[in-house]
């Protein structure tokens, strides 16, 4: 299970393609827009006894309430780039980007953070096998610097089991 990394967790150096490097400190994310490529960071830790392999994720404008507002479906999740490991009561990090121009959710992402107005991810990850499945919902608030944003988590769905709610 995957929360937000401490405040006092060592940060991150994030790599993408465009051989574009974000530094995002401990239970902080990062949002640029840059050269037509919404970049988004965010430090985790995974609480759980196994080790996490993000699959996916989607990134939304505004907050969801999620007693309200179900997880978003999982055919509409962008596929993660790379698998990104990360290990059992250790931190690392989720990292997406939007490529094209002409993504749906593109025009609202870029409006809220622009706004600095909250963004929700929701990131679909499991066990090393492909089972556990578990979709967990975070916030980004606008905090401090233009691009630093502060995480919280809200709610995670289990997929592949029934819910202990």
């Amino acid at each position: 299970m995957l929360s937000p990394s401490r405040l006092d967790d060592r940060p991150e150096k994030v790599p993408f393609i465009e051989q574009k490097w974000f530094r995002v400190k401990g239970g902080h994310a990062v949002a640029e827009h840059s050269d037509g490529v919404l970049y988004m960071v965010m430090g985790v830790r995974n609480v759980g006894t196994g080790v996490a392999v993000l699959r996916g994720w989607r990134a939304r404008p505004g907050l969801l309430n999620a007693q309200e507002v179900d997880h978003a479906p999982i055919d509409s999740f962008h596929v993660q780039g790379r698998d990104i490991y990360i290990p059992a009561g250790d931190t690392g990090y989720w990292q997406g980007a939007i490529r094209d121009a002409d993504d749906p959710d593109l025009p609202g992402l870029l409006e809220a953070i622009d706004r600095r107005e909250i963004v929700t991810i929701e990131l679909l990850y499991g066990d090393g096998e492909g089972g556990q499945r578990v979709i967990s919902r975070f916030g980004l608030l606008p905090i401090g610097e233009e691009n630093d944003w502060f995480t919280n988590v809200s709610r995670h769905w289990n997929l592949d089991r029934d819910d202990p709610r």
